[in-house]
Formats: C-alpha cells, structure tokens, sequence
C-alpha cells in the first residue's frame, strides 16, 4: 500500500491508501488456497482488479495513469526449480501473444539490469511491444524468489511454509510472477490491428479503405449476415442464417445501405467474415462468404457455413 491525498486539500480526510499490484492480496490468500483446495505445488494463482501509481505523467497517456486494471499471476514452485520455471513462463506468455495473432517483429524481450530489477526479485524481463510512440512495456515476467511469503510470514506470525506430503520437506516456495496491464494489451491489440489500405473500387484506385485485422478469436463480431435487399424475403432468409450462426458466433446484423458501405463498416469494426444473402440464395441455399483482410469472395451451400468459418478461424493467419 501508498499513502496518498485525493483532492484539492491535503488534510486527513483525504489520505487513501490504495494497493499498488495486485499480488499481495494473492499472498494473503495462498494458505487458504492450498488448504481449502488442496493444491499441490507448482500451482498458480490468477486474479485481475484495480492497482494504483502515484507517478502521474499526462504525456504518457495510459502507460501513467492513477487507476488502472492489472492481471498477475503468482506460480508457487520448489526452490531450485525457479529458473526451469522461469524460463517456462517466459516462453508461455510468448506464445499468448502469438495465439491473438499480434505481429510477433512488434514484440522484443528487455532484461532488467541491476539499476532496474526490485529489490526481492531473482531476475525479470518485460515483454515490449512497439507502438506508434515507441517500445512500450506490456507485461513483466518475474522470478520472485522466496522475498514474498518470507515476508508476510515475519510479519503475520504464521508459518507458511509448503509440506510435501510425498518428500515430508518444508519449504517457502519461490514464486514466478507475470504481470500486464490490461489497457496496455487493448491498446497494443488496437494498434497491431489498424491498417489504412488502398484498394481498387469500381475502377477508382484511389479508393482507401480502414481495416482493423484483429485475430478472428478476438475479434467483437465474428461475422456479419448482410440481406442484398430488404424485400422479397431476403431479410427473413438472413434472419434465420443469423439465428442458426448466432448460437456459435459473436454476429451482427446490417441491412441498411449499400452493401460495399456495408462491408467497409465490418473492416472498420474488425469484422473477419461478412455472408451476403441475395436472390440465388432463395433459389439454391447458397450465400456469399467475404474474408476480411483479403477481400476475396466465395459461394458456399449455407449448411456449411458454420464449419467453413471454423475452419477458417482455425487456420487465420494475418495478412
């Protein structure tokens, strides 16, 4: 905790003492964790809630903020495994970046030299991400050692040590942290996505189009369902598609104006895939697949359409 004054006068009535991680509310709570559910070390626990700075800089926008969102996760180990651990964790939060589809020659590690590494921690890296204004931190993976629990053990009276059951040793684990901001990754994920492409349109080739090419697993609309025309039962036959898909799909709906306007507002929304209902659809079931980033456009049967957008969430790959 930090002592601070909110508002514009510094007297009693306005001192706060706000947390400034979230992982010490983790600590508090490990004893319970490893009684009430008996957990077996390696085990980690994960939680995600409001962290506070006093180092307020506006020019930094939400890199210095008061108030934030934090997500930290502590991996109890046995001493003498920190490193192997260590560097296993490094390697996972790695490959979480790689799964959203971030473009991974954004991201570089920065190792913690001993001006910057904290005073309990063994060793620590962050994981970079270059923005618009520069390489900027996203998260840091840290071996924590033993400091944690040592600490809230001399300071509760409690013995916290870990019993192994199966070896009978007693030991204060040691403990991975990894540690990110969640504004940070929304931002990053915004940025890595955003995209301004030229693109030839009804023969005009300066036509420009804005496109956010987020990974389709995190995308807030999977696919939109677009009716050619209101009338003639196509907004019904879209409709229905609609319902069948929304069970399985984050969708939207839109029949209101052109469709290439139409399309042009699911890029700007990071919509991967958009389906067209128009007259061959009432007459052989079949509908108009449109992807995202290519802008390619394929007839499929619409009993297959579910499994053909699966397919292609499985194997996307950002342009």
């Amino acid at each position: 905790m930090f002592k601070t004054h909110i508002g514009p006068v510094e007297d009693s009535s306005a001192i706060l003492y706000l947390r400034p991680e979230t992982a010490q509310g983790i600590y508090v709570n490990y004893r319970n964790v490893i009684q009430s559910n008996r957990m077996k070390i390696p085990f980690g626990i994960a939680q995600i809630g409001k962290a506070f700075r006093n180092e307020i800089v506006t020019k930094n926008f939400i890199f210095r903020t008061c108030e934030f969102e934090q997500m930290e996760m502590q991996y109890f180990v046995k001493p003498g495994t920190d490193v192997e651990w260590f560097n296993e964790w490094k390697n996972r939060r790695w490959l979480y970046y790689e799964k959203l589809g971030v473009q991974m020659d954004r991201l570089r590690w920065h190792q913690h030299g001993p001006d910057e590494l904290a005073h309990y921690a063994k060793d620590a890296y962050d994981i970079e991400y270059l923005f618009p204004m520069g390489w900027k931190e996203l998260e840091g993976v840290h071996n924590r050692s033993n400091y944690d629990v040592s600490r809230h053990t001399e300071f509760s009276g409690k013995d916290l040590q870990y019993i192994d059951q199966d070896s009978n040793e007693r030991y204060i684990p040691f403990i991975i942290e990894t540690s990110a901001g969640l504004t940070r990754t929304l931002l990053m994920l915004l940025c890595d996505a955003y995209d301004e492409e030229k693109v030839a349109d009804k023969g005009n080739d300066d036509d420009w189009r804005t496109v956010l090419r987020f990974h389709p697993a995190i995308a807030p609309i999977t696919v939109a369902i677009l009716p050619l025309m209101k009338k003639d039962g196509l907004a019904e036959l879209a409709q229905d598609i609609r319902n069948e898909l929304r069970e399985d799909f984050a969708v939207d709906y839109d029949q209101s104006g052109a469709i290439g306007r139409r399309y042009r507002r699911q890029d700007e929304a990071g919509t991967p895939f958009c389906v067209t209902v128009d007259y061959q659809s009432k007459e052989d079931q079949t509908v108009t697949l449109r992807f995202r980033d290519s802008m390619e456009q394929v007839r499929i049967p619409r009993a297959e359409l579910s499994s053909k957008i699966r397919q292609e969430i499985k194997n996307y790959r950002k342009i």
